[in-house]
């Protein structure tokens, strides 16, 4: 639906492009523009804002086939010159008698009241121009947040400047490196009186040494001596948050074997996680002659049994 001032704004000279251009180009110049005018890219210019709004509301007309078409149209009715005004050289007797009086007949004269019915007519009714263009929501906002590891499981809230603003951002647990969040409202205005659009914050998470997440549960990898894996043993593992708990090794226990603790993951709503201690069976680089006679004597023991015996046979 046409606007009631678009007699007066000239979308073609405000990004910058020819009449015929095509909706490729288009776009490329919008986004160009858009760039340059951000408010984020000039936080507190108010001039600069104000161009934003020009453009976007340019392109939000132009980009749109059905709306571009009406607005050639009455931009061609009104030949490219600004609004007209009673009584003036050239208004309203210039613009219809062009429309309505062909073939030189006398010139039809209007009032103001004349016009505006008219127009009316042409493109809604409701009074004046015409019907204003519904509103429409306003644009989304990006932005980055680096987390810690704790804070990324237990949850977080920040202060964040954006575009100038400062907000408060609440970031729920277990939020993964690389993740978007939505808050709803926090992005820029609206120029046409609609809802506000979103802020969309792109979640960073600094490693930890020790702790990774997986999806709600928390896995890190749980050295063991030989001995301990051979002959099973109860050991401390650490917890997030500083605590430990105690885990029983199986004898026998390879390395690889996962042993879980339940409910000791990232508490979130969809519920809470798990720990999983992955086992690695440490080998010692250094062996002193105790350790060294000993191991002797195990493998003497042990006789001509090999771990490969099964992988060889299931090879052949």
């Amino acid at each position: 639906m046409a606007s009631n001032d678009w007699f007066d704004k000239d979308f073609y000279k405000v990004l910058g492009v020819q009449k015929d251009v095509e909706a490729a180009d288009l776009k490329k110049q919008y986004r160009k523009l858009a760039r340059q005018f951000h408010p984020d890219s000039n936080p507190g210019d108010a001039k600069a804002e104000a161009r934003f709004k020009e453009i976007s509301e340019a392109f939000s007309v132009l980009s749109d086939p059905k709306q571009r078409e009406e607005y050639d149209s009455v931009r061609a009715m009104a030949g490219g010159r600004p609004r007209f005004a009673p009584g003036a050289q050239g208004g309203f007797e210039d613009v219809f008698g062009g429309m309505f009086n062909q073939g030189g007949g006398p010139r039809v004269q209007y009032q103001q009241s004349d016009f505006e019915d008219i127009l009316g007519g042409m493109f809604g009714s409701g009074g004046g121009f015409g019907t204003p263009r519904a509103p429409q929501r306003g644009r989304d906002v990006t932005a980055n947040a680096q987390l810690d590891f704790l804070s990324a499981v237990q949850g977080d809230t920040l202060k964040l400047t954006v575009g100038g603003r400062s907000m408060t951002v609440k970031i729920p647990a277990g939020v993964h490196d690389g993740q978007k969040i939505r808050i709803g409202g926090k992005g820029q205005a609206s120029i046409t009186n609609g809802a506000p659009g979103d802020l969309i914050v792109t979640v960073q998470v600094r490693p930890h040494p020790v702790f990774r997440m997986d999806g709600r549960d928390i896995r890190l990898d749980v050295p063991v001596t030989f001995a301990e894996a051979a002959l099973g043993a109860t050991i401390e593992v650490p917890t997030v948050g500083g605590g430990t708990v105690r885990l029983k090794v199986a004898p026998g226990t390879p390395s690889g074997r996962v042993l879980r603790v339940k409910g000791k993951g990232v508490a979130a709503k969809q519920g809470t996680g798990d720990l999983l201690a992955t086992v690695q069976v440490a080998v010692p680089s250094h062996l002193n002659a105790a350790q060294r006679d000993a191991l002797e004597a195990f493998a003497a023991a042990s006789g001509d049994e090999s771990p490969r015996d099964d992988l060889l046979s299931k090879a052949r």
